[in-house]
C-alpha cells in the first residue's frame, strides 16, 4: 500500500514539474524587440511635426521588414505607448504601419509603467519581433525593464532631446534572457519641415 501512495505522490510531483515549466515559457524567448522614440514633436500641442508625420510614414515600409546592421526582421506586432493629457506622439509613429500591415496597434500601457509591458511581452503569447514606440524620457527605464542597458546604449545613459532617428534592436534567447543589445542609426532621409 505504502509502494502504491509513494507512486502517486511521484505522478503528482512530476505532473506538477511539466505543468510548472510550461507555464514558465517566456514570451520573450527567440524575440528580437524594437524600440524608437516617437517621431518629431512640436514646441506644443500633442501631436507630431509635418517632419515627425514624415518620419511616421516612411516607419510603414522601414519596418516592413526591418534590414539594418544585416538583419532582415520583420515586424509583427506593435506596441506604443498610451496617450496621455501631453501627448499621442508614439500612437501616431506607429499608425501608419499599423494600417499598412493591418497590425493590432496595441496602445493600452502607459509609458511610465515599463514593467507592465514586459510582464504583457512575457506572459502572452504574441508574435516574436514586436516594435515599441515610447517617450524618449522613458525609454532608459524600458531598457531596464528588459534588462539592457541604458548606459551601455545611449550617451550618459539618456535618449537625447533632439534625436528621433536610431532604433534599439534587443535579442532574446530560447529562454527570454536578453542576448544582445545595440543601438543602430536609421538609414532613412525625413524630409525637414
Amino acid at each position: 500500500m505504502a509502494s502504491v501512495a509513494y507512486v502517486g505522490v511521484l505522478l503528482c510531483v512530476s505532473a506538477g514539474l511539466a505543468m510548472g515549466q510550461a507555464a514558465a515559457h517566456d514570451g520573450l524567448a527567440d524575440n528580437t524587440v524594437l524600440i524608437v522614440r516617437h517621431a518629431e514633436k512640436p514646441e506644443k500641442g500633442t501631436m507630431l511635426t509635418p517632419t515627425g508625420e514624415r518620419r511616421a510614414a516612411l516607419y510603414a515600409t522601414y519596418f516592413e521588414p526591418f534590414r539594418e546592421d544585416g538583419m532582415n526582421v520583420a515586424v509583427d506586432a506593435l506596441y506604443a505607448g498610451a496617450d496621455s493629457a501631453n501627448s499621442s506622439r508614439p500612437r501616431l509613429t506607429l499608425e501608419p504601419i499599423a494600417a499598412r500591415t493591418g497590425l493590432h496597434l496595441n496602445t493600452d500601457i502607459g509609458t511610465k509603467d515599463t514593467d507592465a509591458l514586459i510582464k504583457l511581452l512575457r506572459t502572452t503569447n504574441h508574435p516574436s519581433h514586436p516594435l515599441v514606440s515610447w517617450r524618449h524620457g522613458q525609454i532608459p527605464d524600458l531598457l531596464r525593464s528588459f534588462t539592457a542597458s541604458p548606459d551601455k546604449l545611449l550617451p550618459g545613459g539618456k535618449w537625447p532631446d533632439d534625436v528621433y532617428d536610431w532604433v534599439i534592436v534587443l535579442q532574446f534567447d530560447k529562454v527570454g534572457k536578453l542576448a544582445s543589445q545595440k543601438l543602430l542609426h536609421e538609414h532613412l532621409v525625413v524630409p525637414q519641415s
